[in-house]
């Protein structure tokens, strides 16, 4: 039996988480344009399983030397969609996506720095490092004659908005719209709902978020850890499919990169870079969503809004943090809405 102190202890470790045969192809991947495989089409739990596709590794140095890992799946010669994960993920976060959507579209997926197979570098981590590293990434993978799509998770978010904030002529050069799922600008511990308060105390006490954030401890496959990881980052209804899905990816992540990112982001303020998000934006949060809860999505949209750049606010009811592997059919239904506007 699992103990409520134990995924508790727990979950301070997670918490703390034009020959004819080119026109022919052109009318093929036209005709296509803006479809994708739904989950709802497929066998249960089929976009959740490894790729298929082939993909192929872009190589990619920043300045101070680190090495990001960057993949591009399906056809080159595609529309871009560029899919930015999260904090304790890595590419295999976007299988669901990747699945779906490199039949017809050129998918271009990255590890962020110090997660999956990139190098962490020696710069101080931080929005600004966030920024660059999409920069390298986009300079790599997308032609200003053919715009992208830029879909972010959660951290992944943050780095879209850090990057339009440090390259906002870059925005409407390289990119047609945006999606950002479950994410924030600032106040990050002082609005999770992760750490249950008594009703006295209606926020996280600043310090103590912080040591959630920041906490390096080990995590190990047990139904703790499972029960922790989905209490703290996905709702009561996940499947146990998509809960092992994301526990598989958590437990990739190192803990010091847990540890030192967790840290660079408890004082994280990037709302003034959203003035700069000027293409088509799209904000989508999970009601149930105790990480970065419906309250940031909402903040994130009236700004956009005020800046007439706000393409629609989507709040999935009963979704939790992992909304793009919880709520894929979703996700990906307002990501290839982007992607024709």
């Amino acid at each position: 039996m699992v103990t409520r102190k134990a995924v508790e202890a727990t979950i301070l470790g997670v918490g703390g988480l034009a020959a004819i045969a080119g026109i022919g192809a052109l009318v093929r991947r036209n005709r296509h344009a803006n479809s994708f495989v739904r989950a709802a089409d497929s066998r249960p739990d089929e976009l959740l399983h490894q790729p298929t596709h082939v993909p192929r590794t872009v190589p990619v140095v920043t300045d101070d030397g680190a090495q990001l890992h960057v993949r591009i799946y399906g056809d080159p010669d595609a529309q871009p969609i560029v899919f930015s994960h999260g904090w304790t993920c890595s590419v295999d976060y976007w299988t669901p996506q990747i699945n779906a959507f490199a039949d017809n579209y050129k998918v271009i997926v990255y590890d962020q720095r110090g997660h999956g197979r990139s190098d962490v570098g020696t710069r101080p981590l931080g929005p600004d490092v966030l920024a660059d590293d999409l920069a390298d990434v986009l300079a790599a993978t997308v032609d200003e004659s053919d715009k992208a799509v830029l879909v972010g998770h959660s951290m992944g978010g943050m780095s879209i908005m850090a990057w339009a904030g440090r390259y906002p002529e870059q925005v409407d050069r390289l990119v047609s719209a945006v999606l950002l799922a479950s994410t924030a600008t600032d106040s990050l511990v002082r609005e999770t709902t992760v750490i249950p308060l008594p009703q006295r105390f209606p926020r996280v006490p600043v310090p103590v978020g912080r040591v959630v954030l920041k906490s390096a401890v080990p995590l190990r496959p047990s139904s703790v850890t499972r029960h922790a990881i989905k209490y703290v980052s996905m709702a009561p209804g996940s499947t146990p499919a998509e809960v092992a899905f994301c526990e598989k990816i958590v437990l990739e992540c190192a803990p010091r990169t847990r540890g030192i990112w967790g840290a660079a982001l408890t004082d994280l303020d990037i709302h003034e870079a959203l003035k700069n998000l000027n293409v088509p934006t799209t904000v989508l949060v999970g009601t149930a969503d105790r990480l970065t809860p419906p309250v940031h999505a909402r903040k994130l949209a009236e700004a956009l809004d005020a800046h007439d750049h706000l393409s629609a606010l989507v709040e999935i009811p009963g979704i939790g943090h992992m909304s793009s592997v919880e709520a894929i059919d979703e996700f990906n239904a307002e990501v290839a809405r982007l992607r024709i506007l």
